[in-house]
């Protein structure tokens, strides 16, 4: 979750709006008829309400709890897509049992703890509790002028490359990645999550991929600075599509900027820009490199992505050993 202010103010009920605030100390029954309690509203994100949360319910939620809950009307669709996505692929078995097959001490995927539905003053609320995450990618990335250091790019690729190899293979694509929805861990901010899966789809429903199919109506989904060609093409969303998202991200966290920056208003620019930058590859993206940051890695990184038909399965291993090379 996107951890934004403090200060929320009541909504109208109505579906596309914050959902009216839930009372502190509010009990909350999840499905697997564990009890939760509400604390204060820290946050909000699309149509929902980020509160504290305490599995114990007979004191007020800790500030220092481990525990978040995200809340939203009962008929509004982002939270039910993230929904679908972490029952699926995050509860705390299945990520440990992927971790120990791949050696891996830690994955970038926050732990989802149940799920309900909830009435309040004559509304319906859906919740989702949730790890409590520490602060976002981009708000560092700000305070330090829009560009990291090397090491930290190519380290950062390489984890999430993990957390996408391990998404893709629960037949779900992420189709937002960027720095805004990466957040560090609340009590480690060494660790680095993947969040938000609002716009999360599932590719290949019981191991059958989505067919290769244009829709213009469609069109730009996503963040227009990293969306992906297909998005852009208006294809449903593809492995070689998350991957080229970040390509487009480790690129600008690297130089501090995008080649179309100056277009961003315009979508088709934006588009054709891509376009020129995968069609030129190595060179186009070699030749943003500085006197004092090579892009090299980067290139061989989208080089691999360009390599991939719509419905391929990346080389993940051959994308961990390229961005290794650069650290």
């Amino acid at each position: 979750f996107r951890f934004c202010s403090n200060s929320v103010g009541m909504a109208p009920p109505k579906k596309g709006s914050l959902p009216e605030p839930l009372p502190e100390g509010f009990i909350l029954s999840d499905t697997q008829k564990k009890q939760w309690r509400l604390g204060k509203i820290i946050g909000q994100g699309g149509f929902g309400l980020i509160y504290l949360a305490s599995k114990d319910v007979d004191r007020p939620v800790a500030a220092d709890t481990a525990f978040v809950i995200k809340v939203e009307y009962l008929e509004n669709g982002p939270l039910f897509s993230e929904l679908k996505f972490y029952q699926r692929a995050a509860k705390p078995e299945n990520i440990q049992k992927w971790q120990r097959s791949r050696g891996l001490h830690f994955l970038g995927i926050p732990t989802y703890w149940g799920t309900g539905v909830a009435e309040y003053n004559n509304l319906s609320y859906r919740f989702m509790a949730m790890d409590r995450l520490g602060s976002d990618l981009q708000k560092i990335c700000e305070r330090s002028g829009g560009q990291m250091k090397k090491a930290t790019v190519l380290q950062l690729g390489q984890r999430l490359v993990s957390v996408l190899e391990y998404i893709h293979e629960n037949e779900y694509v992420h189709g937002d990645i960027k720095a805004a929805n990466l957040m560090l861990g609340y009590t480690d901010p060494e660790q680095v999550y993947l969040a938000d899966y609002g716009l999360s789809y599932r590719y290949c429903p019981s191991g059958v991929h989505k067919e290769y199919k244009e829709n213009p109506k469609k069109g730009h989904n996503g963040t227009i600075e990293y969306t992906s060609l297909d998005a852009h093409s208006g294809l449903d969303p593809s492995r070689r599509g998350d991957l080229q998202i970040l390509g487009f991200c480790l690129l600008h966290w690297l130089c501090g900027s995008l080649p179309w920056d100056d277009v961003l208003k315009d979508p088709i620019k934006v588009q054709k820009a891509k376009e020129r930058l995968m069609d030129h590859l190595p060179h186009s993206v070699q030749h943003l490199s500085t006197h004092s940051v090579s892009t090299d890695e980067v290139a061989k990184f989208l080089l691999h992505v360009k390599t991939l038909a719509y419905h391929d399965k990346p080389d993940y291993q051959h994308l961990q050993d390229v961005l290794s090379c650069g650290i």
